[in-house]
């Protein structure tokens, strides 16, 4: 098939980010799964993968 699409490869170090002598994370965690399980980030929400967590962003 012509029309597919191919998944990128995504690495945990893309969510970290290095300043200084610190470690600072590029995405939210997950409040309920915890540490290490991060929230995919969209226009009006942010959603966890594994457990379906949801929190919209406010409006003004």
């Amino acid at each position: 098939m012509t029309g597919k699409k191919e998944k990128k490869e995504k690495s945990v170090s893309q969510f970290y980010k290095i300043e200084g002598d610190a470690l600072k994370r590029t995405k939210r965690e997950c409040p309920r799964c915890g540490k290490g399980v991060f929230m995919a980030e969209h226009k009006d929400r942010l959603t966890c993968g594994k457990c379906g967590f949801t929190e919209f962003h406010k409006t003004k």
